[in-house]
């Protein structure tokens, strides 16, 4: 995420349910007066203000500000300090700065915004129950609660469905590699749902940054869901990458800007990705498989690799034929045989019963 970004997440979790900001924002729109407040100081403030007053050490409160918002002008509040410092002002931001917004007020924030890059807040007594805040060129507006932890609730719901397609998508991939009939497809399929998955999972990222603390047990539940499938998707793209195009990218990090319609085009996620036509046989590297063995050090791991020459022959391999490799001893060779025996079981169809 960029600097900007990090910025403008932070500026929404100091709207988010129960902070200060939220507060007054909420007895503003209750009381239907409406208001236009600028948070920031300095020159930038300066330059787009004109007459009203100044306060001295109007330390933020919800009734303070509602009171205040009375008055026909706007409102400067400090944010670093939490006062507001001016009132009744008179906004004048540059007008050739182009707004998509319609009302009077809601203009003036947006063309504020843009043009001094502080956040503004616009309520209008019109819109009654609608609150914008305005951060450079994006607009976001304050959602009720209970409107945001239904939609976020609903996105809970999603994600769990599209994570048990990744797995099922894995346990489909695992099948097809033990009988040695993958082809493109099965990989992309599995791609595009840890593609889905991680799409959702920021959508409702941003609706707990609104939500603030309130979403701590929303958040904990998103995260346990989506844990590890970033992790095998980029496996499972580093297994079956052809090799003069091997790289180490994450094949979700390059998913997360295609259009959501091309996302859905198993051609078009194979072409993003260069894996090849989508009913090209393939078979993998063995990287996904020895990924799952316990305690096994990356420097043994690519000593395996680098030995078997096809995925057949590293699974397939007797504890002897393990022992061969440097770093493996032994021990160590018991420990992989009985890790790769079980995975094949687990992948035949017998091993769902």
């Amino acid at each position: 995420m960029s600097d900007r970004g990090r910025d403008n997440v932070e500026i929404l979790r100091s709207f988010a349910p129960g902070t200060l900001l939220r507060q007054g924002t909420e007895l503003i729109v209750r009381q239907g007066t409406g208001a236009l407040i600028l948070l920031g100081s300095g020159s930038k403030v300066d330059r787009v203000s004109s007459g009203g007053f100044s306060l001295d050490g109007a330390d933020f409160t919800a009734q303070r500000v509602a009171e205040v918002a009375k008055m026909d002008g706007g409102i400067v509040v400090d944010t670093d300090t939490m006062t507001i410092t001016r009132v009744n002002v008179q906004f004048i931001p540059d007008p050739t700065i182009e707004t998509i917004e319609t009302g009077t007020r809601f203009r003036t924030a947006e063309r504020l915004a843009r043009q001094t890059g502080l956040p503004v807040l616009a309520i209008s007594e019109e819109r009654r129950a609608t609150a914008t805040v305005f951060i450079g060129e994006q607009s976001f507006g304050l959602r009720s609660p209970t409107d945001l932890f239904g939609q976020a609730n609903q996105a809970l719901n999603s994600l769990e469905r599209l994570r048990r397609r990744v797995s099922d998508a894995e346990h489909g991939l695992t099948r097809a590699e033990a009988d040695g009939v993958v082809t493109v497809r099965n990989v992309v399929v599995l791609l595009q749902r840890a593609a889905y998955v991680h799409r959702v999972y920021e959508g409702l990222s941003s609706l707990l940054v609104e939500l603030g603390r309130e979403a701590a047990l929303i958040d904990i539940q998103a995260n346990d869901i989506v844990e590890g499938v970033r992790t095998v998707g980029d496996l499972v793209y580093a297994d079956y990458l052809p090799k003069g195009k091997r790289k180490t990218v994450s094949a979700i990090g390059m998913l997360s800007t295609v259009p959501m319609d091309d996302l859905q085009s198993g051609y078009r996620v194979a072409q993003e990705l260069g894996l090849g036509p989508l009913e090209n046989s393939v078979e993998p590297r063995g990287l996904r498989v020895l990924a799952g063995v316990p305690r096994l050090p990356d420097a043994v791991r690519g000593a395996l690799l680098r030995h078997f020459e096809s995925y057949r022959d590293l699974v397939g391999a007797s504890v002897a034929e393990l022992e061969q490799v440097e770093g493996v001893g032994r021990s160590r060779a018991h420990h992989i045989r009985s890790y790769l025996q079980r995975v094949e079981r687990l992948a035949s169809p017998l091993g769902d019963v």
